[in-house]
């Protein structure tokens, strides 16, 4: 991967690469979504191609502005993936509205306050989401426009396509200077309260460059979106975005076969998803001996990525390559690592209470670790810099790192540091860098133990626990107050290996604390449960233990058996 500076694209408006590919590759597929399959099971696809999207925009752009959204709006989008996604995205970027994104698999409770946050002008969406303007319209109280993609259209929400001129007049991109309000993405509220981040024109710019020169993504490439934001980046890029046939809400669900049907037939360079579907697909692979030699790349993130899964995808791709970015919706990549420099150099570490290494800061992107505190920090002082191979909290600041979260004052106090006009960013993520200059991460910070023995950590831990043959997965977790937790391991394993009488509870405890005892970071956990269910997980990765939710659990388990 070539390394360049960081830089701005020339365009003040990230949309004005739409036409500009429309341009250059007229008849090259920019969108490609699934429509079904034929009687005998064959996947069937719908595609458009640069200059069919470019007009699409162009025509939706005319429309809306036409029906009273204009620039600066707030644009509430609950539109499903595929074309028109990018489509209203992208017309809704040239005409310099905004789009507002939030995860619908959150909540009710939770979605609703994301939208009173948000105060959206208007509300695009499909008829399902409509209804639940009719019944919650204390949260859309502040929309004024209402459009509906698909059919029924609701009362007061015309179809989209009612609304759209006969014509394909082009629609001029609106001037963005650098620090316009561009877009707002909600955080899934995995580890809190989900946040509106703020994306500026400057951030979208710079991001674009860093996925164009830092990781190479070249116009031409094909992308299968695992998750679905990176697609709005595709048509900016040049990229053709093929959109898996799968539920946005529910990616551990998704089936591989069906993705692998679109990376063979598409030749998809390259994708970005969760370990969960990764794994899904590396074993139906390994299953059937399919290799996917068109991909070059695939991203995992969005939580820690075990080496096996990795050491399979050596059998998997031919001249492909693993990488696991470490970043957040606040703030991404802010680091990158090859499967390669992971399996040679950090797997090891890593099965002996290590923690997992993301790798390097790449480039015009600063990254500090600092003293663990639950309170604000005001103003940077480089007094809070903890010395390598000391963990504390992960800091960011640069081009890509957002400055602020939406009407939420508090969590901008308890998130950001302001140094002169820069921001830095508090991850919320606890780890510390080696002598290498690589960044290793350790989990959240709000999952830490204040043990008797000490701070524990739960990603070193879990991942000495995970090499059990018979573990699916494990999550350390704290019972008690602070300082006197008691850690406990909370343990899923594998199908048909749950112990179902005392002997093999206790067999199995005892595997799992000799485990433990040969390292010094799990020594002191001497408390096993086991949970017959899947882990509760976040809804936009499926991969993200629900730590919080555990210690409840096992709160309420040891109190029964110790009762």
């Amino acid at each position: 991967m070539s390394s360049p500076d960081v830089t701005m694209l020339e365009h003040s408006n990230i949309a004005q690469a739409l036409p500009e590919m429309a341009a250059q590759k007229p008849f090259q597929p920019a969108v490609i979504f699934p429509a079904g399959a034929s009687r005998g099971g064959q996947a069937r696809f719908i595609q458009y191609t640069f200059r069919q999207l470019d007009q699409l925009c162009d025509r939706t752009a005319h429309a809306l502005t036409d029906y009273g959204i204009h620039k600066g709006m707030r644009v509430l989008l609950l539109v499903r993936p595929g074309v028109d996604l990018i489509g209203v995205t992208f017309a809704l970027f040239k005409m310099g509205a905004v789009p507002v994104i939030i995860d619908p698999g959150m909540g009710r409770r939770a979605f609703l306050r994301c939208v009173q946050d948000a105060q959206p002008g208007a509300f695009i969406g499909v008829p399902a989401a409509h209804l639940l303007r009719l019944f919650f319209p204390f949260a859309f109280r502040s929309v004024r426009r209402a459009v509906t993609v698909g059919r029924p259209a609701f009362w007061n929400a015309p179809a989209l396509e009612t609304l759209m001129p006969a014509h394909s007049q082009p629609f001029p991109a609106v001037p963005m200077p650098p620090d316009t309000e561009t877009a707002v993405a909600f955080t899934s509220g995995g580890t809190g309260i989900p946040k509106g981040v703020i994306f500026r024109q400057e951030m979208f710019q710079a991001l674009l460059g860093l996925l164009r020169d830092e990781i190479g993504i070249q116009p031409g490439e094909v992308d299968l979106p695992g998750l679905y934001i990176f697609a709005l980046f595709g048509p900016a890029l040049g990229v053709t975005e093929v959109f898996p046939d799968m539920d946005p809400t529910r990616p551990a669900k998704v089936d591989p076969a069906s993705l692998v049907q679109s990376i063979q037939t598409h030749g998809v360079t390259y994708s970005f998803g969760s370990p969960v579907i990764w794994r899904r697909v590396a074993a139906y692979c390994l299953e059937n001996g399919v290799r996917l030699p068109s991909l070059r790349r695939i991203f995992m993130s969005g939580a820690p990525v075990p080496p096996p899964l990795i050491q399979d995808y050596t059998r998997i791709l031919e001249e492909g390559e693993v990488y696991t970015p470490y970043g957040a919706t606040e703030a991404l990549p802010l680091t990158m690592m090859s499967g390669a420099e992971i399996l040679a150099e950090t797997a090891a570490l890593s099965a002996s209470g290590g923690g997992m290494c993301v790798g390097r800061p790449v480039r015009g992107v600063a990254v500090r670790v600092i003293r663990i505190t639950d309170e604000p920090i005001p103003l940077w002082d480089e007094g809070l810099v903890l010395p390598q191979g000391q963990v504390g909290e992960i800091v960011a600041k640069g081009p890509i790192v957002t400055r602020e979260y939406l009407n939420r004052p508090r969590e901008n106090a308890l998130s950001k540091i302001r140094e002169g006009d820069a921001v830095w960013h508090r991850m919320g993520d606890l780890g510390y860098f080696d002598e290498q200059g690589r960044l290793w991460f350790c989990g959240r910070k709000t999952h830490r133990l204040h043990t008797r023995q000490g701070l524990m950590l739960p990603v070193p831990c879990e991942a000495i626990f995970n090499q059990h043959p018979a573990v699916h997965r494990t999550a350390l977790v704290g019972v008690g107050p602070s300082g006197e937790q008691t850690p406990v391991l909370v343990v899923e394993p594998k199908p048909g290996f749950f112990p179902r009488s005392r002997l093999a509870l206790r067999t199995f405890s005892e595997e799992l604390l000799a485990l433990g005892a040969s390292h010094e970071v799990t020594r002191p956990i001497r408390q096993v449960l086991f949970y017959s269910r899947g882990f509760p997980v976040d809804v936009r990765h499926n991969a993200k233990i629900d730590r919080l939710k555990l210690a409840q659990w096992a709160a309420k388990r040891l109190k029964r058996i110790r009762g």
